[in-house]
């Protein structure tokens, strides 16, 4: 058999795409790859076509549903796609993610992975020299790059003093490989570094386990060396759900809520002749109008340009690793503390 991927050809380029993992994420994956690729079948503005080759699952049930919702064919290990694709989304659980992701890299698959990129560091290391080396697109699934409110927040950021935010929401029985840092922590966490832009000085973090041997309650102080400050708390045992992010800069203060993908300014503005008794300045808000789009679709479509084009992923392998390192050091911590604690509250 020929171990070789077709050529596409320059006058009809195709990117072949398949998805591996078709959980509760994972379909969504397929369905709006499914959905872009026809889009782009019938787009005449030069764009490479696209076609959804299959999906993999270890779950035959699973996989034979969703190809057939989505009307490609259903491959029952992950292997079976290894030489049939130009690129990959993955969504398997987080321990899967470097041995599937490696699987195709070595191939010279470009690879989109959801986050967090891996279980270690040191796994991240080995998949970033492996696209380095075959120079491959190496995405990581931090979808809230994609909101956009944040996307309209990196366009006014400037120097922040201080930023909260509040990630919270109902226990979900189908995360259970890591904990609430890995799980949902993380998305604030790469945030924030990409908006401060400044090393990691100290942090201090705790956290409690209540419903799974792995801390499902966080919070982390973080100090930044530029003098910023980051609160960042974390919650997967709360019943109200709760995305917000809050920031402080001078003569501003900015409240974005991720799931309505809505923001608000509030602005100091200097008043020329205050009356007698009144302060020197007053407070504007602002309610910014946003037109959100579906983050995932954003996100995949973000691939296949970058697939097609050759350009930068909006969030690297590297950028990833970074993110990955704090929080392992963040849980590390938490792991510490509840090692501690454990002995006093038993007595």
């Amino acid at each position: 058999m020929d171990k070789t991927r077709p050529p596409q050809s320059d006058g009809n380029r195709l990117i072949r795409i398949a998805v591996v993992g078709t959980g509760h994420l994972g379909q969504h994956h397929a369905k709006i790859l499914t959905k872009l690729c026809r889009l782009r079948q019938s787009a005449s503005d030069g764009q490479a076509r696209c076609e959804l080759v299959g999906i993999a699952d270890i779950d035959e049930r699973i996989a034979r549903n969703v190809a057939r919702e989505c009307r490609t064919k259903p491959y029952f290990s992950h292997t079976s796609l290894l030489n049939m694709v130009d690129a990959v989304t993955i969504a398997v659980p987080t321990a899967s993610h470097f041995t599937v992701a490696r699987d195709f890299m070595e191939q010279g698959i470009h690879t989109f992975i959801e986050k967090p990129i891996t279980t270690t560091v040191e796994e991240a290391d080995e998949l970033i020299r492996l696209a380095r080396e075959k120079n491959l697109i190496l995405q990581v699934g931090h979808i809230e790059h994609f909101n956009a409110a944040i996307l309209k927040l990196k366009e006014i950021v400037d120097h922040p003093m201080f930023v909260e935010t509040h990630r919270l929401g109902p226990f979900t029985p189908r995360v259970r490989d890591v904990g609430v840092v890995h799980d949902l922590m993380i998305h604030d966490i790469e945030i924030i570094m990409r908006i401060v832009d400044s090393p990691i000085e100290s942090f201090d973090a705790v956290g409690v386990s209540i419903l799974t041997d792995k801390e499902d309650i966080a919070n982390v102080r973080i100090r930044f060396q530029n003098g910023c400050t980051a609160n960042v708390t974390v919650s997967r045992v709360t019943p109200k759900p709760m995305r917000k992010i809050r920031l402080f800069q001078k003569d501003t203060y900015i409240s974005i809520d991720y799931m309505e993908q809505a923001m608000e300014i509030y602005r100091k503005i200097p008043v020329s002749h205050p009356k007698p008794g009144e302060l020197p300045a007053k407070i504007v808000r602002e309610s910014v109008s946003l037109k959100g789009r579906n983050q995932l679709e954003l996100e995949l479509g973000h691939f296949l340009e970058c697939v097609e084009h050759g350009r930068t992923p909006e969030v690297t392998g590297e950028q990833a690793r970074d993110a990955l390192a704090i929080i392992t050091q963040i849980s590390e911590q938490i792991r510490e503390k509840i090692k501690t604690w454990a002995p006093r509250i038993s007595s």
